[in-house]
């Protein structure tokens, strides 16, 4: 199988010698789960796309400190590829930023939420389980970083988790797209230095709060699993 990773930012340097850059990131959770994958980077925030749709059987995208409602010419580029993928049946897993550029792409809704501020670890229950979930389970707790929330659904949407801070956690569109607003690939070390690394913009109580969630156990290694099943399935 051959991912593409579509990258929409980089780790900002200071801490890249200590966690390395989005790509990274989210190809060595991937190869975890299968040690033989072929990957492809582009860099889309540099206006880099597949030359074709089909030029990797499935891709996935990073997040990304940029809005989807930025109005950058890239942003615009990368929703009507998306678009155009959703056509041609191509899976596609969107984290964090990829999330609400799909939910916009397809017809929806993004805003920066009046809830502020999500980061550190958020909790979340499965509502709707699908054939790929395996193993199972009926939470889905993964560390987060993110001021927009998806607040309208495209129709071809089905919301699979939530929580009462992002009640559009995990959605999937038909059999192939599947998008999350959590951060798979991020470690509970990272989300610590990016919330240091923050302290200007994020306020002082949530990162209080964000800062006490990472003592919990977070599902990265098994969202990843699921996104490997995901992409199989999708594929068959």
């Amino acid at each position: 199988m051959k991912i593409g990773i579509l990258q929409c930012d980089d780790v900002m340097e200071s801490l890249q010698s200590r966690h390395g850059n989005y790509p990274e990131m989210i190809e060595n959770l991937l190869r975890e789960q299968q040690a033989d994958i072929e990957v492809a980077v582009y860099r889309v925030l540099e206006g880099q796309l597949p030359s074709r749709l089909d030029e990797c059987d499935a891709y996935i995208t990073t997040g990304s400190r940029y809005g989807v409602n930025d109005g950058d010419g890239w942003i615009s580029e990368l929703e009507q590829w998306v678009r155009q993928l959703f056509d041609a049946r191509i899976p596609l897993v969107g984290i964090c930023f990829g999330h609400q550029l799909v939910a916009k792409a397809l017809g929806g809704k993004v805003v920066k939420s009046d809830k502020g501020w999500g980061v550190g670890v958020s909790f979340n229950q499965v509502l709707s389980p699908k054939p790929w979930m395996e193993p199972f389970q009926s939470q889905l707790d993964l560390v987060v970083s993110h001021q927009d929330q998806v607040s309208i659904l495209p129709p071809q949407a089905e919301v699979l988790a939530a929580s009462s801070f992002c009640p559009y956690y995990l959605v999937q569109y038909g059999e192939h797209f599947l998008t999350v607003q959590g951060h798979p690939e991020f470690c509970k070390d990272y989300s610590c230095d990016l919330m240091d690394a923050r302290r200007d913009r994020i306020p002082a109580n949530r990162i209080r709060e964000g800062m006490a969630s990472l003592a919990a156990e977070v599902d990265d290694r098994l969202m990843m699993r699921w996104v490997m099943n995901f992409y199989r399935h999708a594929l068959s």
